[in-house]
């Protein structure tokens, strides 16, 4: 008898994986036309109220950075709602007049801000951190001036612009004063970023919290707020040495006659002795005393050590055994005494000719006189006290 062969189930399960599948692909459809509905007409035009939910985020501004570049940054830390939102803002804030340029640093935002409190923030300077602008001759340390205000020194700069109250609560960002002269005593200089030509140097001084004196150069540095005092010292170290090396400092060091390190430290004397336009010349006393053996014997670094400090020194100031008066120890201090600009460097690079050993201011205005003669040095320092420079107020 012949064999029959039922082939109806197979065509249904056929017709039946047809169906399952094209519905399949309509669910995904649809699926794919409500997710771009909601991207463009919700999600793309969204915009959050008020200041934020409370959740801080730091948001790193570089320079040159403009809103439009930041809002991949803003999206993915939902800062705003959506680009449309932000950049409308932005627009709106340049029609009224309102628009500021961004300045590099940290600003402390809140997730789910509107977009023009958010913009708001980003040009708002008492919300920017992790920058300090380090001004020429400017020390590590605040330093008092007798009958003066206190000049705020590097490390308060570092510690007040690691953090902020009422702004970053909730992040660990704060470093203290304390804190960073720890790291500096403890931490090896090369961890730091201080350079090879200055290692020895700064080893020589063992545990000393103020040993990377002048190595944090003057001008505007970004850190990071979120790192700790030691990312945060070798982050301003290595690109202050970036900037001393490139204005030639190696270089000149063989020309003049002195290491690095040494026409580093020259530099800090001429940023802090010399008035404006007479860099050069205090820089060609100080490689003449050199020269001639004969002690700086400048306050400068009198003042360096002393809880306050002022023009005039007293004669008790004077004999204090310290490593950086040059009154009591040949040569120049054991370290720079500030941070020197580019003119003190190239004045220790390219110093005035001339046989001088001496200089006094002699008036407020800030005429300085240059002797080779001692006799005539003495008369310049009457003249001096005559008009009331080099009076104490201690």
């Amino acid at each position: 008898m012949p064999r029959t062969t039922t082939t109806e189930p197979k065509y249904r399960r056929r017709r039946q994986w047809s169906f399952a599948l094209a519905t399949a692909l309509v669910i995904l459809l649809v699926f794919v036309v409500v997710y771009v509905y909601w991207q463009r007409e919700v999600v793309g035009t969204r915009d959050y109220e008020g200041e934020g939910n409370g959740s801080v985020v730091l948001v790193r501004v570089e320079e040159g950075d403009t809103v439009s570049g930041l809002v991949p940054r803003l999206l993915d830390e939902d800062v705003v709602g959506s680009r449309s939102a932000i950049i409308s803002a932005a627009e709106d804030a340049e029609r009224t007049g309102e628009v500021r340029d961004l300045q590099a640093g940290y600003y402390a935002l809140q997730q789910k801000m509107s977009a023009s409190s958010a913009l708001r923030a980003l040009t708002d300077d008492n919300r920017r951190l992790g920058v300090i602008d380090v001004p020429n001759g400017l020390t590590l340390d605040d330093t008092a001036v007798v009958g003066g205000e206190v000049r705020t020194g590097i490390l308060s700069m570092i510690a007040a612009n690691s953090c902020r109250d009422g702004l970053t609560d909730g992040l660990d960002t704060c470093v203290s004063v304390d804190e960073l002269h720890q790291t500096i005593a403890d931490t090896d200089p090369a961890e730091l970023g201080v350079p090879d030509w200055a290692v020895a140097d700064v080893n020589s001084r063992g545990a000393d919290g103020r040993r990377i004196e002048g190595l944090i150069s003057p001008g505007v540095h970004l850190f990071d707020p979120t790192s700790g005092p030691q990312e945060i010292l070798r982050e301003l170290v290595t690109s202050s040495a970036r900037q001393y090396e490139g204005t030639g400092l190696v270089q000149m060091a063989s020309t003049v006659g002195l290491s690095p390190y040494q026409v580093l430290t020259a530099a800090s004397l001429v940023e802090r002795e010399a008035p404006a336009g007479d860099f050069d010349k205090v820089a060609r006393v100080i490689l003449n005393r050199l020269n001639e053996n004969q002690m700086l014997q400048f306050d400068s670094t009198v003042n360096y050590d002393l809880d306050a400090q002022e023009v005039a020194t007293t004669d008790a100031d004077r004999e204090r055994l310290t490593p950086w008066n040059t009154y009591a120890r040949e040569g120049l201090p054991a370290t720079p005494i500030a941070s020197p600009g580019v003119e003190a460097l190239q004045a220790m690079e390219h110093p005035a000719d001339g046989d001088w050993l001496y200089f006094v201011t002699v008036d407020k205005n800030g005429t300085t006189v240059f002797n080779r003669d001692f006799a005539a040095h003495e008369a310049a320092i009457a003249e001096s006290r005559a008009n009331g420079v080099l009076d104490s107020a201690r």
